[in-house]
């Protein structure tokens, strides 16, 4: 039994204490961080944000060394006589979002135990008992999947569990708390929302927006046909300072978002997306899982070769659910994937790298915004892949004349062995099996043949859905209050450019698009439009007047200490993604996204 203790109050350095009191015996004694991380999907694991590492018996100091090939461990060794060691040290949390997520501030706190436990090397994570405690500044509430209670100084204590399971149960704290039952209190496996915001006013919602949420539950329930949880907690971070985040876990989930979820509800709803899609990965990630992320540990690295399935399928699970529960239109739904079809269409890194090497994006170890996201590609097995399984639940309901359809899959893959917490692993072949239950054919080649390509966007199951990828010269306003959040204007399917509208920034350009092919490169300050003030209004207007070539668009650009002008000659005018009805076709994405 590990004893750990993580105190959260010092507000003013943002800097969590650590104490462990582990079991031991006389000789070496490896002691490991957590490297490779559970719906990160790669050694993702902060080891330079630990510092004041101490060791000791008895009172004593005991020498300890890092492994020079692997940062993540420590070489102790354990006197004769010695049965426990104390292990102390500080999680140093960012204080500002330049230095990483911050994860504490001064109302509010996402503790995730990955980040502040030290555990012996040699037994795997589900053998390893913890006995898990902390402190709360006062006057906080705290809420998260373990179950506990506070005691005389102020220490909340948590009943013993595995490594795996506190790894797998991040910790929601703050002054400002609401809870929000989304069943029946008396349900056998209660689902819970719990919300933290900056002020307790952004706790305030519509009866109907309680009702969406709500309604996610129930069409998850419907669609996966089982619950493979004791109890599910959603933990909602409304925050514009704690740093963003949706990570799924077996039992509840980490999701922040800016403090405008409530407040814009009628304005994008990208946001709104996150918890259906979170929520959907206790079945498809966490119940059911690839045999090649299942590792004993959390220093064994991983194989990421079903992402396509782990988060593709999620990503498409979640669009749905998002529409059928009502937390999105089924207009709003159609424009989202409006907008993954044009982002797919242009991924012109295809033409180098398929769909499958994507997957290996996690195990890369440093993350950092691509210079070139098009070109490079990243993590395109999210939406790429949902695009996969439109085409594959359109397939299967063509074929089977509306009689069968990708829901089936889904109740007899992840709804198997309703209340059981597996994890029940899978392998491709079982993938392909599952699939031709449901509707005969040949599964492999089909998925191979998306995954494998360097041929085009895989847009076949729009054209089936009954519909067709168009672009429109009006933005709609969901995109515009979504650029307005992210801070961005979007001419990327015209000129291939996306400005910050914060300084003026090229955050994107688009590999041999038109202003890539005049010159322009991401970090460059846009100065000017025809040689006036740079505004988006301005440039949207440039790009519209040269449909007949005779007004070519003139953009004066700084490049630190240099100015230049540049000449983009192009004709197509201003393009935003819209989906277009194919006449004489049957409406299946309405299909798919109604409510069962």
């Amino acid at each position: 039994m590990i004893r750990l203790e993580v105190d959260t109050t010092d507000l003013d350095h943002r800097v969590f204490g650590v104490h462990e009191t582990l079991p031991v015996q006389p000789g070496p004694l490896t002691l490991q961080y957590p490297k490779w991380l559970p719906g990160t999907h790669g050694p993702s694991g902060d080891i330079a944000s630990i510092a004041g590492l101490r060791v000791t018996a008895g009172g004593g100091p005991l020498a300890w060394q890092r492994d020079t090939l692997d940062p993540y461990r420590f070489r102790v060794d354990v006197p004769a006589g010695v049965q426990t060691i104390d292990v102390d040290f500080q999680r140093l949390t960012p204080t500002n979002k330049g230095a990483g997520r911050v994860v504490l501030t001064p109302v509010m706190l996402d503790l995730e135990w990955n980040e502040v436990v030290l555990y012996p090397a040699g037994t795997p994570a589900s053998a390893i008992a913890v006995q898990p405690s902390v402190k709360l500044p006062a006057g906080w509430q705290y809420a998260g999947a373990l179950r506990g209670g506070a005691d005389a100084n102020g220490w909340w204590r948590f009943g013993p569990v595995t490594l795996e399971a506190l790894i797998d149960s991040p910790l929601a704290a703050g002054r400002n708390y609401r809870r929000v039952d989304l069943d029946a209190p008396s349900a056998a496996r209660p689902v819970v929302l719990h919300l933290f915001a900056d002020e307790p006013q952004q706790l305030e919602a519509a009866d109907a927006q309680w009702a969406a949420h709500r309604r996610l539950v129930e069409q998850a329930d419907r669609l996966f046909r089982s619950r493979h949880f004791d109890h599910y907690d959603f933990l909602l971070w409304l925050s514009e300072t704690l740093g963003g985040i949706g990570l799924e876990h077996h039992e509840s989930s980490e999701n922040a978002v800016k403090t405008s979820y409530f407040k814009d509800w009628d304005k994008g709803i990208r946001a709104r997306s996150l918890l259906p899609h979170e929520f959907t990965h206790s079945w498809n990630g966490k119940f059911r899982r690839p045999a090649d992320l299942t590792t004993p540990d959390y220093n064994t690295p991983m194989q990421d070769t079903l992402l396509w399935v782990y988060e593709g399928q999620t990503q498409y699970w979640g669009r749905v659910l998002t529409a059928r529960s009502g937390l999105a239109t089924v207009e709003q739904s159609r424009l989202s994937l409006a907008y993954a079809a044009a982002w797919a269409e242009h991924r012109s890194g295809r033409a180098w790298r398929d769909l499958q090497d994507t997957t290996n994006q996690a195990t890369f170890g440093e993350r950092r915004s691509a210079q070139w996201p098009d070109w490079q590609r990243g993590s395109d097995y999210y939406d790429e892949s949902a695009l996969i399984w439109l085409d594959a639940d359109t397939l299967i309901r063509e074929k089977t004349g509306g009689q069968r359809s990708l829901d089936n899959f889904a109740a007899d893959f992840f709804g198997v062995s309703d209340g059981e917490r597996g994890p029940l692993t899978y392998r491709f072949e079982d993938m392909v099996q599952s699939l031709a239950a449901v509707l005969p054919y040949d599964w492999a080649r089909f998925l191979r043949e998306r995954l494998d390509t360097h041929e085009h966007a895989p847009l076949d199951g729009l054209a089936r859905s009954g519909w067709k990828l168009t672009y429109s010269e009006k933005e709609s306003e969901d995109a515009k209050a979504q650029n307005a959040e992210y801070k961005i204007s979007d001419f990327g399917y015209s000129i291939g450019l996306r400005i910050n509208t914060e300084g003026h920034k090229l955050t994107d350009v688009l590999w041999n698009g038109a202003a890539y092919r005049a010159g322009l490169a991401p970090g460059l300050t846009l100065v000017a439009v025809n040689g006036v003030s740079y505004k988006p209004e301005r440039l949207a207007e440039a790009i519209g007047a040269n449909r007949d070539g005779k007004h070519p668009i003139e953009l004066l650009v700084q490049d630190g200490e240099q100015f230049r002008s540049v000449r983009i000659d192009y004709r197509d005018g201003l393009r935003y993604p819209a989906l277009e009805r194919l006449p004489g076709t049957s409406d299946l994405l309405g299909e798919i996204f109604a409510p069962r």
